[in-house]
């Protein structure tokens, strides 16, 4: 299962890197329109903080301090710090799902979540993981078509 988990964390990481460069300028990414609140940018900043939290400290022992709300309320972040965050956090999910176990996987997650259920295991939480990455993901190809609709 986790060399499974490995594939499809790297496979969508690249996807949400690919999305990003896709975009036609800078200013796109950050582009809101009607009712699309959170452009790409912040969907981006919201991936790399979460990913960086529940993966790499919690399962990998990498620390980070994380500022949700900066996440959705930041602005015209580089595209290139951008992509260097998307790179960097998929390197380190990569790396701390190849130094788990099988048996870190049955273990419950060190970090108990309020909505989730009690002694939920790391493996249940990684795939939970991986379909919030691969929503958001599904949303900023969804905004970069509705804003940027010549890419």
């Amino acid at each position: 299962m986790l060399r499974d988990l490995q594939a499809l964390y790297d496979r969508d990481l690249l996807a949400l890197h690919g999305e990003l460069r896709a975009y036609p300028d800078e200013a796109s990414l950050w582009r809101v329109q009607g009712d699309i609140l959170n452009p790409a940018g912040n969907l981006a900043l919201h991936l790399i903080g979460n990913l960086s939290q529940f993966v790499g400290d919690d399962l990998g022992g990498v620390p980070y301090e994380r500022d949700r709300p900066a996440e959705f309320a930041r602005r015209d972040v580089p595209r290139a710090d951008l992509l260097d965050g998307v790179e960097r956090v998929r390197a380190l999910v990569g790396s701390t799902l190849s130094r788990l176990d099988e048996a870190t996987l049955a273990a419950p997650h060190p970090r108990a979540l309020p909505g989730f259920p009690e002694g939920m295991t790391s493996g249940y939480f990684l795939i939970h993981l991986h379909g919030h990455l691969t929503w958001h993901l599904g949303q900023v190809n969804y905004h970069r078509r509705l804003t940027a609709p010549s890419t």
